[in-house]
């Protein structure tokens, strides 16, 4: 009956789209079984909401708001305010790992390759074309002349390379200097300290030209450029700033807007950038991020009018929510998971990292807690074209079974959980993630006689300690980067960024590194299921628990450009008030 129940369940919600008035998208769930085809770009999904922000700071600021401009009274300036969530790490592209940076990212900057609104594929953003070599290894971009950075500096391809490689630098120390890495020839080497620069497989041929060779004939290569390690920064604002050059008197970008205000903990503000090459095709003449992780209060600001785009939902109130029609929800290309750090006892042991594993009713957990349609998963890899997703392989594919849980346990040597020691949860302020943290606690509880010990940080301070492995079990979430199943395995090899659980097995590493060599096909995607068997069913390195849908409000009938998609992603340049 449970399992009629999560497909009844499954179907409501995707009627709900017929009835939404057009797009339908949302924050941390995927709703639907079938296969996701669109080509994509994104990142951590940790932060669905984070940064303690008073109800009362955001008092004054207008959204959706038409008034006159002081130019052409006839003109009607727009704003379209955000609850964005997290306060961002940083506004520096090699400085960013989350969600909420990548909204903001794609309002202040823009890589050789932008994002489609509709299917979040890869098109023209600073170069309006490329090309590639017989042999898929090597592409040439061909940028804008009429690319300027916000200052009237003309971009150039020495800028593409500047940034890059700064980067990839191992001074720079960017969270995601492995994911240009994993794609560049000679890129991995320099970022370990191997080798100099000029290792690297990219190059200015002039002006507007730019050269990359790859370590393989990647087939989702022009997605991932989408990405904000693949950014263009100035390199003549950078220096003369230094670490200051984003802030808002200093900001240099090349988006289609520019940064104006930064108000910590509170907003970011954002005007239209006149010197964008694509200006007259931007809709919005400003943009508020604010930074709230109350949900309640996000959901409140929203229902007021005082916010016109919530990307978090409180889930205290989902069910008024969920009858909305301006509640969004859409499959998304993403997998909610416990990350554990392997290096350290009891979680050492695989058995371990087993019972835990096996001691969570996932079914349940998407049935009575998260209840957006969310789909219970076992492997870490979304279902998508040419790709099933991982089944469990000891017990005969079932996702919970208690008894299996004591009997690993006891192998152990923690028979009914005797001398098992207390173990903390860590994840990143938010009311949901609250939720699923005492949900698996009780779970662990009951089936394991396990004590668990949660602990809430908020969003910088969370991802600092989990990057570090300053924990034992932490959540985490990963909306794919591109459309293939590589972007959900290759941060697990050892040494990557995202590798915080400190997890290393030669053999899936070489599985990896071979697939990334090898061309499109079903031999491809067996070599990648083999390595997602050795990481799951083998080491148990992470807990999956379900695979997300997209959740958001947002009233399309007002509002244009935001599409349902795969990757969540919604440029702000592409949105419109009706």
């Amino acid at each position: 009956m449970r399992k009629l129940g999560l497909i009844l369940l499954a179907l409501l919600v995707t009627c709900s789209f017929a009835f939404a008035g057009g797009a339908s998208e949302t924050q941390a769930v995927a709703v639907t079984a079938a296969p996701v085809t669109t080509q994509t770009t994104a990142t951590d999904t940790s932060a669905s909401t984070t940064t303690d922000v008073p109800e009362e700071s955001h008092i004054g600021i207008v959204t959706g708001t038409v008034s006159q401009s002081e130019d052409d009274p006839l003109m009607k300036a727009v704003t379209f305010t955000i609850a964005n969530g997290a306060e961002p790490e940083s506004l520096d592209p090699s400085q960013i790992q989350g969600v909420p940076e990548h909204r903001i990212f794609e309002a202040l900057f823009e890589g050789l390759v932008a994002v489609d609104p509709q299917t979040a594929d890869g098109v023209p953003g600073v170069a309006e074309s490329w090309d590639v070599s017989d042999d898929g290894l090597t592409y040439t971009f061909h940028l804008r002349e009429d690319a300027v950075w916000s200052d009237g500096v003309p971009i150039t391809a020495d800028d593409v390379v500047y940034s890059w490689l700064r980067e990839l630098a191992p001074e720079t120390a960017s969270p995601y200097a492995w994911f240009p890495a994993m794609f560049i020839a000679g890129a991995t080497e320099y970022n370990a300290g191997e080798v100099g620069p000029e290792a690297v497989q990219i190059r200015a041929v002039d002006d507007h030209t730019f050269e990359m060779t790859l370590i393989g004939p990647l087939p989702y290569v022009i997605g991932a450029l989408c990405h904000y390690s693949f950014g263009i920064v100035p390199q003549h604002a950078i220096e003369k700033y230094g670490q200051a050059w984003t802030q808002p008197e200093n900001f240099v970008g090349n988006g289609p807007f520019v940064l104006t205000e930064h108000v910590p903990q509170d907003r970011i503000v954002c005007e239209k950038n006149p010197l964008y090459w694509d200006a007259e095709n931007v809709a919005l003449d400003e943009v508020v991020f604010l930074a709230s992780d109350d949900t309640a209060t996000n959901y409140n600001m929203y229902v007021s009018g005082e916010v016109d785009w919530n990307t978090s939902i409180d889930l205290n109130n989902f069910d008024q929510i969920s009858m909305r029609t301006d509640y969004q929800v859409a499959p998304q290309l993403s997998t909610y998971y416990y990350t554990i750090n392997v290096t350290e006892p009891p979680f050492d042991d695989p058995l371990v990292r087993k019972a835990v594993s096996y001691a969570i009713d996932r079914e349940e957990l998407v049935y009575s807690v998260t209840r957006a349609g969310q789909i219970p998963c076992w492997g870490i890899v979304p279902e998508m074209a040419g790709y099933e997703p991982l089944e469990e392989s000891d017990i005969g594919g079932s996702l919970y079974d208690p008894d299996y849980a004591r009997e690993l346990l006891a192998q152990a040597g923690y028979p009914n959980g005797i001398g098992f020691p207390t173990v903390s949860i860590l994840y990143n302020t938010d009311d949901a993630h609250r939720q699923i943290a005492e949900f698996i606690q009780q779970q662990l509880k009951d089936n394991l006689n396990i004590n668990v010990e949660l602990e809430n940080q908020e969003w910088a301070t969370y991802l600092a300690n989990r990057n570090a492995g300053n924990f034992q079990i932490a959540r985490a979430g990963w909306v794919g980067d591109y459309q293939d199943p590589n972007t959900f395995l290759d941060m697990f090899i050892t040494g990557a960024g995202m590798n915080g659980g400190k997890y290393s097995n030669p053999e899936y590493d070489a599985l990896i590194n071979q697939a990334a060599r090898m061309p499109a096909g079903e031999e491809r995607m067996a070599t990648l299921k083999a390595a997602e068997d050795i990481l799951i069913n083998q080491d148990q390195a992470i807990i999956p628990l379900y695979f997300y849908v997209s959740q958001n409000m947002i009233d399309t009938n007002k509002w244009g450009g935001w599409y349902p998609n795969t990757m969540d992603y919604h440029p702000v340049k592409n949105i419109y008030l009706k």
